[in-house]
């Protein structure tokens, strides 16, 4: 496990002239170095980017979701950056992006505008217009005699370039885009780091408004006003309890009333900071534990430690992976599974970034037969979990991969379950 630097933490989200916060001018320059070094590394002319989180890594901007591709940005091999966008977003960023100096208005070609238009023509139409305006500013820029890598496969997009005369290719986009973020900046991890604070804050008002009788929605309400508190935006997430503890509720956050002697399960997942997004679960016990709850939640943390203790550069996640529960202790039986694939979700590690799910992917299911190499810099979640008498205990933490091992950016104390007295 990886010590922290001296004064390594949060340093608060203000921005003071007296100490070196994150530096948001650093991180979208980096990242966008970073895209520029791989793109002019391959057979590409450019790059056009329709996945939000991709679009963010490389602009900056604030991509909180929309109507489909009514946002897409080119990045061309010379380093140019085009990006469209609705009429009121576009005139937005004008105002208040000076990094950026071509943003035009978007056709959305992709989604839901065309779906929602009921006609085909009109859906052919605007995946038409949308390649228009790629066309034209590839034209512009000099690049619409080159590959353009695009990173959604959707085929009459393609299809509308192609009969523009520009050759599109996805496979090397979307590999080009996961290598560029699948190891992270200084920056990128203190966002991780930040987030991981303000989850805290959430847990702790999940100990001060936890009780009988309090419902799991009240609860959860109260933990996620915490978060929007401390500047989070919230796109995930939820609270269970007692039996909703094992397996996860379909649901997850209901109107159940809380008990004596019940499990809550919080999980603060996409939960996010400057758009880096968490995954950090904690269990509680409202009482004290049961003999069985306390040693289901000895068991998570054991296993939860010991892949930890197996990540570090140049290994693989195949080496990794043996650390997870066989189908014994995933209680295969139980689910009615006979192979790790039918275990999603159960007992894994994956990647944190922009997006909920990057690379590393650390899981029975895949990573055998699969096998990729961890890198320094790569951030990732690693959960685990174990049943107790018709409840669950689920713990996680989020870490980031240092040159000697691990660096836990998670605080919540994790050794023994948090006992929430009434």
């Amino acid at each position: 496990m990886h010590d922290r630097e001296y004064m390594a933490g949060t340093r608060g989200t203000m921005a003071v002239d007296w100490e070196e916060r994150i530096d948001v001018k650093r991180m979208r320059r980096e990242r966008y170095e970073r895209a520029l070094d791989r793109l002019d590394d391959s057979p590409l002319g450019g790059l056009l980017l329709v996945s939000d989180p991709n679009i963010r890594y490389v602009t900056g901007l604030a991509m909180t979701g929309g109507s489909g591709a009514d946002h897409y940005t080119l990045l061309t091999e010379a380093g140019d950056v085009v990006h469209w966008d609705t009429a009121d977003h576009a005139a937005n960023q004008r105002y208040n992006c000076p990094w950026l100096d071509d943003i035009r208005h978007a056709a959305p070609g992709l989604g839901n505008v065309p779906r929602a238009s009921g006609s085909d023509s009109a859906r052919a139409f605007l995946a038409g217009k949308m390649a228009d305006l790629v066309a034209e500013a590839m034209a512009e820029y000099g690049v619409d005699d080159l590959p353009l890598g695009v990173d959604v496969g959707a085929r009459r997009l393609h299809d509308a370039l192609d009969d523009r005369g520009i050759e599109t290719r996805v496979e090397p986009a979307v590999d080009l885009m996961h290598d560029a973020r699948k190891t992270k900046t200084r920056d990128e991890v203190e966002c991780l780091r930040q987030v991981a604070a303000v989850c805290e804050a959430g847990f702790q008002r999940i100990t001060e408004s936890a009780k009988p009788g309090a419902r799991e929605s009240e609860v959860w309400g109260e933990a996620v006003r915490e978060l929007y508190r401390h500047g989070a935006t919230v796109g995930g997430g939820y609270l269970t309890s007692g039996p909703n503890t094992w397996p996860k509720h379909q649901a997850n956050t209901t109107d159940r009333a809380m008990r004596p002697g019940d499990l809550l399960y919080a999980d603060f997942y996409n939960v996010g900071y400057l758009g880096y997004r968490s995954c950090y679960y904690r269990t509680f016990s409202l009482g004290e534990p049961t003999d069985a709850q306390r040693d289901a939640y000895e068991t998570a943390v054991e296993n939860l430690y010991r892949v930890l203790d197996r990540i570090e550069p140049g290994v693989t996640t195949d080496e990794i992976a043996e650390a997870f529960p066989d189908m014994a202790g995933e209680h295969a039986e139980w689910y009615g599974a006979d192979e790790h694939w039918e275990l999603t979700t159960n007992h894994w590690a994956h990647g944190l970034g922009l997006q909920l799910y990057e690379v590393p992917l650390i899981w029975r299911g895949v990573s055998p037969d699969h096998p990729i190499e961890i890198e320094e810099g790569m951030t990732m979640a690693v959960e685990t979990q174990a049943p107790a008498d018709r409840q669950g205990v689920r713990v996680e933490e989020m870490v980031v991969v240092r040159d000697d091992g691990v660096e836990v950016l998670s605080q919540w104390p994790v050794a023994e379950i948090t006992t929430i007295d009434y």
